[in-house]
């Protein structure tokens, strides 16, 4: 259920290819989510500028049923700017990060919702 959302204007080139799989590791270890659950998506190559300028910048959507608050997010954060100011050159205070914690019922998965997975 877990989904995060990179748009960046970082070219598709240079993405390194097994990062989608090292952030779906990261957000599952980060909200204590199955791995199984969680989804990946970057799109690059975006028409984008940060402050002005055309470096390096992203923007991001971090959507989780639970696990997401204030606490919780500062940790959010923290892992997920490292591992893409790492991996795509994107320095943090180029890259904003929305979390957004959706109720159960809003989810749907396998022909169902998340409330009726979870008996609510």
């Amino acid at each position: 259920m877990p989904h995060l959302r990179i748009e960046t204007n970082v070219s598709k080139d240079a993405v390194p290819k097994d990062l989608p799989q090292e952030l779906c590791k990261l957000i599952a270890k980060l909200l204590g989510k199955p791995e199984s659950y969680c989804c990946v998506t970057i799109v690059p190559d975006q028409l984008m500028v940060f402050g002005g300028s055309d470096e390096p910048c992203g923007q991001a959507l971090l959507m989780s049923i639970g696990q997401l608050g204030k606490k919780e997010n500062i940790a959010h954060s923290k892992g997920i700017f490292e591992k893409v100011s790492k991996s795509l050159g994107i320095p943090p205070t180029r890259m904003y990060i929305t979390f957004h914690d959706e109720k159960a019922m809003n989810v749907g998965y396998n022909g169902t919702t998340f409330s009726e997975i979870f008996g609510e």
